[in-house]
């Protein structure tokens, strides 16, 4: 009989399995039991800590945030601009760290305050530099929603950075609309350079915000 002693079953335990597992099965084959069976205990045994799944991918959520924001300090003399370029850049990492990294962290609700100080630090910054609280929170969110949009649907061509699911060859799709050419190659932009595509969305996001508040900055 192994006399090893094995770690107390946790919130944090759960929850890191649950990431560890995310990578091999995603989301839609992790469940409560096979996470259970990774961690060689009765599925029932997750239910002191989780009352359903909703509640595993909140707590998911919050550690994938807690390991983003670790080590990373944010720096005093960041311009609005610098400051939403970095979070989302750092956002849009972490999330393609995991296979369904935005479905997972996409609606999910943070299971602590680990959060509250870098939204504290950022409100501060839009509105010293003249937003107002209301105008400040629509910057950030629209900003956040777009990086969680974008690395959706590029996790849904690529699921993994080093994978690309079937049926997205571009040289396919636009031999398929040849009755179509604008739409033929524009796959081009669509399905590929993500990097770059990423970078000039959020860029236009940031001009949309500049041009909508500018009477106010």
């Amino acid at each position: 009989m192994s006399t090893e002693k094995r770690a107390p079953l946790d919130r944090k335990r759960v929850a890191d399995t649950a990431l560890k597992l995310l990578n091999e099965v995603g989301l839609d084959g992790l469940s409560l039991r096979v996470i259970a069976r990774e961690l060689d205990v009765k599925a029932p045994a997750l239910y002191w800590h989780f009352k359903d799944k909703q509640a595993l991918l909140d707590e998911m959520a919050t550690e994938m945030y807690r390991r983003m924001v670790a080590g990373a300090a944010l720096d005093p003399d960041d311009t609005w601009q610098e400051r939403l370029v970095k979070a989302n850049r750092g956002l849009r990492a972490a999330l393609l760290g995991y296979r369904d990294g935005a479905k997972v962290y996409s609606g999910s609700r943070f299971t602590g305050t680990d959060h509250a100080r870098e939204m504290e630090e950022n409100l501060r910054l839009f509105t010293a530099a003249g937003f107002s609280l209301a105008e400040a929170a629509r910057a950030a969110s629209t900003a956040h929603a777009y990086t969680i949009g974008f690395v959706t649907e590029e996790q849904g061509v690529r699921p993994m950075p080093d994978e690309r699911r079937e049926g997205y060859d571009i040289e396919e799709r636009a031999r398929l609309l040849a009755d179509f050419p604008l739409s033929a190659a524009v796959g081009q932009e669509i399905f590929q350079g993500y990097d770059e595509g990423f970078e000039e969305g959020l860029a236009l996001v940031i001009a949309g915000i500049e041009a909508r508040y500018r009477s106010s900055l």
